[in-house]
C-alpha cells in the first residue's frame, strides 16, 4: 500500500478490525519510510452483472442509479438512512444470487418494488407509477385497491403474537 505522506511502497499493518457491517476490513498502518501512519480498508471486490435495458442496450450495474430511484421515490417519506441502506443491499444480493453475467433491469425494477412495497407503500406507488407507465387515474386506484387488500406488516406481527400465545 503506497503511503498517502511519502508515497512509499513499504508499510506494516498495525491493527486489523472489521468494520461497517462486517463486509469491510479496517487496517492501520505504519510507513516504514517516514514512520506516518494511516488507515486503509478493504473491501470484497464483487462483480455485479451488466443491466440489459429496455432497448437493449447494455450498462454495468449502478449502485449510484438504484440509490437515486429509491431515494426519489422515498423523498419527504418516514424510511431512515440504515432502511434505505438496506434494500439497496437486498437488492444488489439478489443480482450476484442470479449467478448471471447480464439481468434484464425488468427483474432489477421488480425487485426495488418489492424492496419499497415493505418500506413505504406510498413510495411503491411512487416508483410504480413510473416504471408502469400508469396512463390513467384508473391504474392508480387499481394499485392501491390491491394494496389496501394485502396484511400490512403490523397486521402479520399480530398474528404471529397471536400464534405464539398458544
Amino acid at each position: 500500500m503506497r503511503c498517502p505522506f511519502c508515497g512509499a511502497v513499504e508499510s506494516k499493518v498495525i491493527d486489523s478490525r472489521l468494520g461497517g457491517d462486517s463486509d469491510q476490513v479496517r487496517r492501520r498502518r505504519e510507513c516504514l519510510e517516514c514512520l506516518e501512519r494511516f488507515t486503509t480498508y478493504e473491501t470484497a471486490e464483487v462483480n455485479l452483472p451488466r443491466v440489459i435495458k429496455n432497448r437493449g442496450n447494455r450498462e454495468p450495474f449502478s449502485e449510484e442509479k438504484l440509490l437515486s430511484g429509491l431515494q426519489k421515490a422515498l423523498e419527504k417519506r418516514p424510511v431512515s438512512v440504515e432502511e434505505l441502506d438496506a434494500a439497496v443491499a437486498k437488492i444488489k444480493h439478489r443480482c450476484l444470487q442470479e449467478g448471471e453475467r447480464e439481468i434484464d433491469a425488468r427483474q432489477v425494477g421488480e425487485w426495488v418494488m418489492d424492496e419499497l412495497r415493505k418500506l413505504d407503500k406510498v413510495a411503491y406507488i411512487r416508483f410504480a407509477s413510473v416504471y408502469r407507465s400508469f396512463e390513467d387515474v384508473a391504474a392508480f386506484r387499481e394499485m392501491i385497491e390491491r394494496l389496501e387488500k394485502e396484511p400490512s406488516s403490523e397486521d402479520i406481527r399480530n398474528q404471529m403474537s397471536l400464534l405464539d400465545d398458544d
